[in-house]
């Protein structure tokens, strides 16, 4: 059995923190702020961490490495 290789993309986009959480970046904050509420750009600041069962499925899939 071949190893598994860790998703170029999702390397980029998530971490897993030392909890085994798994963080990512708010979405929609690129280009386009003008048509944005700033309620929408203020909460949308930062990082937010993965619900349970999608972070596991990250880890499974798409980042054996990690943990």
């Amino acid at each position: 059995m071949p190893k598994m290789k860790t998703h170029s993309g999702a390397k980029k986009r998530f971490k897993v923190t030392a909890n085994g959480h798994v963080k990512y970046t708010q979405a929609g904050k690129r280009h386009g702020m003008i048509k944005r509420t700033t309620k929408f750009i203020r909460q949308a600041r930062g990082t937010a961490v993965l619900f349970e069962t999608d972070g596991e499925n990250i880890k499974r899939y798409f980042l054996p490495n990690s943990f």
